[in-house]
């Protein structure tokens, strides 16, 4: 049986964290330090944006991410973020939302801590969620199939009312059992999601296949697209 997510904050000097007390008994800020001896941290070899690294801990097998900004905002702010308040930084918002979609029964990492570090008027930030074993990426296993499965797994994050920001072959993974898995929640948020607005995620799912796959990205997503036509009529959105 798994025990329930247990939500804890710990504040301090240097900055702030919220943990599941349930992995983890000795909270601390070097949870987010890819140096610290007891994370024993490897580079993920991809993605990341060469921030994240795969680690271990009392809590197992995680994976930590800091946060790093893309596109031509990178060039004058790598990791920093305007400060509003300590939910809505994109670490404590990542966390909370993979808690309700965890809870959900949907196939998510378990949020394990989150973390910021505020500076005045901006702050940087981390997330440490538990490492899904044995999986592979979407782009890299194509050819299994599997469309009726992926959008079983979208359809039922667009029920709970989670548009995914990011939605492309690397952020789906698929385990030794077939299990579909979403990752990478960073800037998504529950919100009221139309058919139209359901139908933008896929297509970004689209240029990611034809990007990896080229025709047979194109081909796996025609199969998804009518997997996915068909669950939402049998759920009468149509």
């Amino acid at each position: 049986m798994t025990i329930a997510i247990q939500p804890r904050d710990l504040i301090s000097s240097a900055g702030a964290m919220r943990y599941d007390a349930s992995r983890i008994t000795e909270p601390g800020l070097f949870l987010f330090d890819p140096a610290a001896s007891q994370l024993q941290a490897s580079t993920v070899g991809e993605g990341g944006r060469q921030a994240a690294w795969f680690v271990k801990g009392e809590f197992g097998q995680g994976v930590l991410r800091h946060y790093r900004r893309g596109g031509l905002i990178s060039k004058f702010s790598t990791n920093s973020y305007i400060w509003t308040g300590a939910d809505t930084t994109r670490s404590f918002a990542e966390f909370d939302l993979l808690q309700l979609m965890h809870q959900r029964g949907l196939a998510v990492p378990r949020p394990l801590a989150a973390a910021y570090w505020r500076q005045g008027l901006t702050y940087r930030a981390a997330i440490l969620v538990e490492r899904i074993p044995g999986v592979q990426a979407l782009a890299q296993v194509l050819a299994v199939g599997r469309q009726a499965a992926v959008a079983q797994a979208i359809f039922a994050m667009h029920e709970l009312g989670v548009w995914h920001s990011d939605l492309n072959a690397y952020n789906i993974l698929l385990d030794q059992q077939d299990k579909v898995w979403l990752i990478d929640f960073d800037k998504c948020r529950v919100r009221a999601l139309s058919l139209e607005r359901r139908q933008a995620n896929l297509l970004r799912l689209r240029r990611s296949l034809v990007k990896v796959a080229d025709t047979e990205g194109m081909l796996w997503w025609g199969g998804l697209s009518q997997a996915y036509d068909a669950l939402v009529r049998a759920k009468g959105l149509l």
